[in-house]
């Protein structure tokens, strides 16, 4: 699935829950919004899904209530978007992407930005796929971060690094 898919999927479908004109499927109700921009922790916030993601986030989605949604009471709980961490070399940890996610998900990281580096020095394209292959089974997103190699200028030294030894 490319990045336009991943974006634009369900999108409609996600407006128009919003905006109260389809049903959502699961709401949850009465909780406390932990907005991890600001620090701020946003009492009475309703958050409404459809198709497994987040519509709409506010005051009251009540105007989302259809016959068959699932109405949760969060009673104050918090509610705590998932976090990311934004730059991770997992093979550092002498772990596996799926042991690296057995311990960070409970935390409440939800996605990943990985940079297999490493592993590529020592595997090659052979160990990047496996990396691949094996964060692409994960309950989390994993963004693999591939950084371009390219020919680098030579290193000018300075003159006064260039001494005549043969003084």
């Amino acid at each position: 699935m490319g990045m336009d898919s991943f974006w634009l999927q369900n999108a409609r479908e996600l407006v128009d829950c919003a905006m109260g004109r389809l049903p959502a499927h699961l709401i949850i109700k009465n909780g406390q919004w932990v907005c991890v921009q600001t620090g701020e922790i946003i009492p009475k916030t309703d958050v409404a899904m459809r198709a497994k993601r987040i519509a709409y986030v506010g005051e009251d989605a009540s105007h989302t209530i259809g016959p068959k949604t699932v109405v949760i009471d969060a009673d104050g709980q918090y509610l705590v978007p998932g976090l990311l961490d934004g730059h991770v070399h997992i093979e550092s940890g002498m772990v596996t992407v799926t042991e690296f996610v057995r311990a960070v998900l409970p935390l409440g990281t939800t996605g990943l930005f990985i940079d297999p580096h490493e592993i590529a020095n020592v595997f090659g394209l052979r160990g990047v796929r496996l990396m691949v292959d094996d964060a692409a089974l994960q309950p989390v997103h994993v963004f693999v971060q591939c950084l371009p190699v390219s020919r680098q200028p030579p290193v000018l030294k300075p003159p006064a690094l260039c001494w005549d030894l043969r003084m």
